[in-house]
């Protein structure tokens, strides 16, 4: 079955959102975005939710030893890098942080599959293309690209509940990653979320 990441929670009310739905994964943002929190701020929430559901640091292009200190503190369980970051890097961050890695991939040829399919990591995670944006563009791209990948996979990009059983029956993903397509005027919208799970969870 597909399962669920969340990304992009803020405060503890989201984070009481996601302990009644029960995705399987959320997401706290450490990189520039409308969404970034603090390391303090991301203890606190990670300390509230449900020891069932994993929680994922979203990182772009950040210093290693930050990261790995934020693993040390408990913070997060897997990590997730979303710039540009190297195979070099991504072995080093394996070695040191010893959580799962999610490297992202903005797919807009087939190469960036090619790339995605070659990549160490634990798990790719399969975005959008905008120019000059690292994700969260909101966008999705041809899934049926996906289809060639051969391993597990996160796919984001413009999914929410008007088109996410379209996304997950097209190319079968690991896990869907959503954050504005769950969102209100800015802010997690606990309707969409129940909506996008249970639809998620519909597809067999």
């Amino acid at each position: 079955m597909t399962g669920i990441k969340i990304c992009g929670l803020i405060d503890a009310q989201e984070i009481e959102a996601v302990n009644l739905l029960m995705p399987d994964y959320v997401g706290f943002v450490f990189a520039d975005s409308s969404r970034r929190i603090n390391e303090g701020i991301a203890k606190r929430l990670k300390e509230a939710l449900d020891k069932n559901i994993k929680a994922v640091g979203v990182f772009v292009n950040e210093r290693i030893d930050r990261i790995v200190s934020i693993c040390d503190k408990g913070i997060i369980d897997l990590v997730q890098i979303h710039g540009d970051e190297d195979e070099d890097y991504i072995k080093e961050l394996k070695l040191r942080s010893k959580k799962p890695v999610i490297r992202a991939f903005r797919i807009r040829l087939m190469e960036d599959i090619r790339r995605a399919k070659e990549s160490q990591a634990d798990y790719v995670l399969l975005d959008s293309f905008t120019k000059g944006v690292y994700g969260g563009s909101g966008r999705s791209f041809p899934w049926n690209m996906a289809k060639e990948i051969g391993r597990e996979f996160f796919l984001a990009g413009g999914i929410n509940g008007s088109n996410v059983i379209e996304a997950v029956s097209s190319c079968h993903p690991y896990c869907i990653d959503v954050s504005s397509g769950v969102e209100t005027r800015g802010s997690k919208d606990i309707e969409k979320m129940r909506d996008i799970i249970e639809k998620v969870r519909s597809v067999k």
